[in-house]
Formats: structure tokens, sequence, C-alpha cells
């Protein structure tokens, strides 16, 4: 494969100091600071920058306010990395200085490549039980206090013409489809081979450059529910979630980002090869999500927002009425 997932993101906010409370909570090392500068790392070394908006060496933002500035895409090797290099010397931002190599998409977002610095890892996962597989014999599954991001599993944009950024993507870089809202939306992943997208690009109605959310891979379902409980424990605000995507079929949670957009927890993701046939849909809240929980769950009661915790030790000890 030649483009092996995101190794690096680049944030440009405005409250650095709430962005370092909030990058805390969310489960990820900081691996260098100072005044203009945040530096997070993922469970795989998949780095999470924080920068000041009027850093003058951030590429221009596609919106106004917090937004995501860069994205390092890494390769498998340094003859990828010049073969890019040739490809995209006439476009649009190109920039090359010996270890990355660049342009401009169609949507204005600086988009780089570099020989991946991740580092590969075991996790131990929790494995589910079902009618016909029962592999946990003995064991529980497990129970999260918080979340460990394992890597920056994907991106979402909004876009001014989605199919000139798809063939961006695919002509220049081999990002394959895997599903598609014709003429509004389509999900790419890196190669033939993996995830069900790493990009997802969004064309709204009004046709505007913007960053949705980025998406933050964890272990399993019990991970993004402890994760989120955690992050909703120290008061970060949902906008949705937990629930489930029915077409990529992870399980999320979603929260505002002071950094910029949305960011999400997820897990459970499809894995597609070569033979799978990208699928078109309607846009809808049931395509969109299976099922989910508008405001999320409180993380000491453990129930959704506002609703009434159980009086008693159990969910029986009720008075009788």
């Amino acid at each position: 494969m030649d483009v092996l997932g995101i190794d690096e993101i680049t944030y440009g906010a405005d409250d650095l100091p709430l962005c370092k409370r909030f990058f805390a909570d969310w489960g990820m090392s900081l691996v260098e600071e100072n005044e203009g500068l945040l530096a997070y790392e993922t469970q795989n070394g998949c780095r999470v920058l924080v920068k000041r908006s009027d850093d003058p060496d951030l590429p221009p933002a596609i919106e106004a306010g917090p937004t995501l500035r860069e994205v390092v895409w890494g390769v498998s090797t340094a003859e990828v990395l010049q073969r890019f290099a040739a490809r995209i010397a006439g476009l649009p931002g190109y920039v090359s200085d010996g270890t990355r190599v660049g342009c401009t998409d169609p949507n204005g977002l600086a988009v780089r490549f570099q020989v991946t610095k991740k580092r590969e890892i075991e996790v131990e996962c929790a494995e589910m039980n079902t009618w016909s597989h029962r592999p946990r014999i003995n064991q529980r599954s497990p129970a999260y206090e918080r979340a460990a991001p394992i890597e920056v599993g994907h991106v979402v944009f909004f876009v001014e013409d989605v199919k000139a950024c798809e063939a961006f993507y695919c002509e220049n870089f081999g990002f394959v489809p895997s599903d598609h809202y014709p003429g509004r939306g389509a999900f790419l992943r890196c190669a033939a081979e993996g995830g069900h997208h790493d990009l997802f690009l969004l064309q709204t109605p009004e046709a505007r450059a913007g960053l949705n959310h980025v998406a933050f891979t964890v272990r399993d379902i019990h991970e993004v529910f402890g994760g989120g409980m955690h992050m909703a424990r120290q008061g970060w605000d949902t906008q949705l979630g937990p629930g489930r995507h029915p077409i990529s079929s992870a399980y999320f949670w979603y929260f505002r980002n002071p950094a910029g957009g949305l960011i999400e927890y997820y897990a459970d993701e499809d894995q597609l090869d070569a033979d799978w046939q990208p699928r078109d849909f309607e846009p809808g809240p049931t395509v969109f999500a299976e099922w989910a929980i508008e405001g999320g769950l409180d993380g000491n009661t453990r129930r959704q927002r506002n609703a009434n915790a159980p009086g008693g030790k159990f969910l029986t000890d009720k008075p009788k009425s």
C-alpha cells in the first residue's frame, strides 16, 4: 500500500490553555509544549499539534475560527514519496523539504505526505460473544474509566466541490471510494484493503469549505463508552452519542472541540478489500445513525443526561406506589 493513514494533523486554535485541558482529558500524551505549541501523540505515535491561529508558519485556513490547518498522510516508502512529489509538482501550493511533500487540495486544505513515523503496537481488545461465536470464556468484558486513543483514524471535511476533491485524492494518491451520497458525499479509504474510510468529503447545499470532525480510533465499544463518560464527567459537551453508524458499522461518540469542529471516539468499523463494491445512500437521520443518544450520557449516573439516577443499590430499590 502507498498511503497508510494519517500521521499528523495540525489545528490552529485561539485558546491553547483550554485546548491543553481538553486534549489531556481526551487521553493522549503531551510530548512537547511551548508558548505557541501543544504536541500530542496517540498510542501508535500519530501526532496532533495545536498552534495559535495567528502562527505565521501555519498554512491558510479553509474557514474562519479554530479549525484544522494541515493533514499529513503517512506513506510506506521513500520511493512512494518521490513518486508523489513528481506527480503533484505542478499543483497549487506545492512544497517539498526533503522529508515531506505536499500541495493544496481543491478545498484549500494543506495536504502533506511523509514516510510514516507511526509505530506498530499490540493492544489488548475485548472479544465479543455472539450466538455462533463465543471466544470470551471465563472472562468479563472490560469497563474503561477513560480512553487512550490508538490513532487518528479519519478526518471529515465540508467541501465546495465533492467530485473535484474525490478525483484529487483518488487520481493522485490512490485513494479508493467505499460508499457515496451521490453528488453530496464520498467515503474514501487510503487503499483497497482497509477500514471503511480514512477521509469523508461532504458537500452541503451551501457548498462551503470547513472542518466537520476528526475521529480517533479506540480499542472497542467499551472504550467508546468509557472515554465518552470521562469527557462528560470533565464537563465537555457532547454533540451526539453514543450511537452507531449503519454505513460503516462503527460505534461513535462526538464532542465539541475547542480546537475546531467536532471530535469523535469510534470503534468496530467495517474492514473492506478489493472485492468491495461502493454503495449509494440517500442522506437521512436513519442512514447516519442506526441509533444515537442526543446530549450524551452523564459520566456519574451512567444514564442519559438530566435523567434521574436510581436511589438505591439496585434498580429494584424503588418505593412501592
